[in-house]
């Protein structure tokens, strides 16, 4: 899978009003190799953790969803639990990034997210911490 710049996709997303949803919806967006898309899946003031240790926010956050997204390979999620409390989700999900690069190597990343998601005004959920390593330890330990 190749992906192009951002212009040739679409800026907006179908965000989901049901959060056992929000792992896919986020692997449709990923998918679509939009850096614009991918950032509707999160608040404003979202924390985006690309390694152990390493919390992301505003234009780092951007910055760093865009070197996942310019692997030019597709990511497969399989959420294992969603647990729900208001409008606050905790979502643990399996994924997998696994494929041929643009550079034609191969790409191999997975994870277990620990994932923190808020249902928005408008019911729509969107990720508050977005924590794709999760389960790792922290780089000191």
């Amino acid at each position: 899978m190749s992906f192009e710049t951002d212009t040739v996709h679409p800026s907006t997303v179908a965000l989901t009003d049901d959060p056992r949803q929000h792992p896919m919806v986020f692997a449709a967006t990923f998918n679509s190799g939009s850096p614009t898309a991918v950032a509707e899946l999160y608040e404003q003031r979202a924390v985006f953790v690309p390694q152990p240790g390493a919390p992301l926010t505003g234009a780092a956050l951007a910055s760093a969803t865009a070197q996942f997204l310019a692997l030019g390979v597709p990511i497969t999620v399989r959420p294992r639990h969603t647990y729900v409390v208001d409008d606050i989700a905790l979502l643990i999900v399996d994924w997998v990034i696994d494929g041929i690069g643009p550079d034609g190597g191969r790409v191999h990343i997975e994870g277990t997210a620990t994932d923190v998601a808020r249902r928005g005004a408008d019911g729509l959920w969107r990720y508050i911490i977005d924590n794709p390593f999760g389960v790792m330890a922290q780089p000191d330990e």
